[in-house]
């Protein structure tokens, strides 16, 4: 496995802004770090589940039709690069209305089934990056656990860094949006080269 371009992707994707991170920032700037941790902890577990779904449904794909290992892979090299352009040409975004919720953590989790870059990740990641170089069910339970965990650091991030890493990425957005781009397509790249 490509591990620099799998960290690298993983990184982008995880810590570059989305419904996640955007909604961890908000809860955080209007409820606190500590009642926005259960909404981080559900975006996780969400995370967990929805890769551990993709590594199966890929699984059971690629052992019917070991045919769609290309496509599905020039599946995510496209997605990654859809990402980098997306990344590219990202205007500022208004501040997001939230409404205060009883239950952060269901909502985090809930979310990852309805947020398609979540989802796309997962099939990204999961068809690019493990099912070609590992073949064992623990070997998938524990990427999925691993980029479980990346998602409870990337939405906890965003709250701890608040409006300060909003101010950040306001204030660099541009050159920011320019490097995470450049490296996006040199994922995408390693992993057609591979």
């Amino acid at each position: 496995m490509p591990v620099l371009s799998f960290l690298l992707f993983v990184f982008i994707t995880s810590f570059t802004p989305g419904p996640n991170n955007f909604m961890a920032l908000a809860f955080a700037n209007k409820l606190g770090l500590k009642k926005t941790i259960p909404f981080c902890l559900g975006v996780g577990i969400g995370f967990f589940v929805i890769t551990l779904l993709c590594s199966v449904f890929n699984i059971a794909l690629t052992n019917v039709m070991p045919i769609i290992e290309l496509p599905l892979t020039i599946l995510g090299v496209g997605y990654m690069l859809y990402l980098a352009y997306k990344i590219l040409t990202s205007k500022a975004n208004d501040s997001e209305n939230i409404e205060s919720t009883n239950n952060l953590f269901l909502m985090g989790m809930l979310l990852q089934f309805v947020n398609p870059k979540g989802i796309f990740f997962g099939i990204t990641v999961v068809a690019s990056f493990i099912l070609p170089y590992h073949n064992s069910y623990v070997s998938y339970f524990l990427f999925s656990l691993f980029l479980g965990m990346v998602g409870i650091m990337s939405t906890y991030s965003w709250g701890l860094f608040g409006c300060a890493f909003q101010k950040f990425l306001l204030q660099y957005r541009r050159q920011f949006n320019i490097v995470l781009a450049i490296l996006l397509v040199y994922s995408a790249f390693s992993i057609v080269v591979h």
